[in-house]
């Protein structure tokens, strides 16, 4: 299977946030953040695999600022890491004023995605190319995270 880079399936949806999204305050909901996370993921990861995908962990999440009615939001999600049939995947959430033209970093997260065959099953996906010092540094960081939940599985399995 040949490989793939990480600029050949990264993606940036934006959107603008509306009153329905959010609380009485005027923040949205961390809950309406994770959904737009979790559909820029799964692009990410089903356009790596060419694959329907499913979400298989959501990892580290960190809320570092609200989001306000009327923000763009920017959710940029890239491969981290492929492994045979799972695909880690970062993604980072700014929020832009529109009218200052300020951005802040309003969540960051590590999803992983399993690829499905017809039937439903996992199925190989093609492997990462890393091309520069930046990509090869979190792939092994990736390796290091999937690594831990592995071994958090096998200690929960084993209790």
């Amino acid at each position: 299977m040949e490989g793939k880079r990480v600029q050949d399936s990264e993606v940036v949806l934006a959107q603008i946030m509306q009153p329905e999204s959010a609380n009485i305050l005027g923040n949205v909901h961390g809950g309406w953040i994770m959904k737009l996370m979790d559909e820029a993921g799964a692009i990410v990861a089903s356009r790596h695999a060419r694959r329907p995908t499913v979400t298989v962990v959501v990892d580290s999440i960190q809320f570092c600022a609200p989001v306000h009615v009327g923000d763009l939001v920017h959710v940029r999600a890239r491969m981290t890491q492929a492994w045979r049939t799972s695909m880690e995947v970062e993604i980072r959430v700014e929020a832009e004023d529109l009218l200052t033209g300020e951005r802040r970093l309003t969540a960051t997260a590590y999803f992983v995605y399993v690829a499905l065959d017809r039937d439903g099953r996992p199925a190989p996906v093609p492997p990462l190319i890393l091309e520069t010092e930046e990509e090869r540094r979190k792939a092994e960081e990736a390796d290091q995270r999937r690594a831990e939940r592995l071994a958090r599985r096998e200690a929960r399995g084993t209790q």
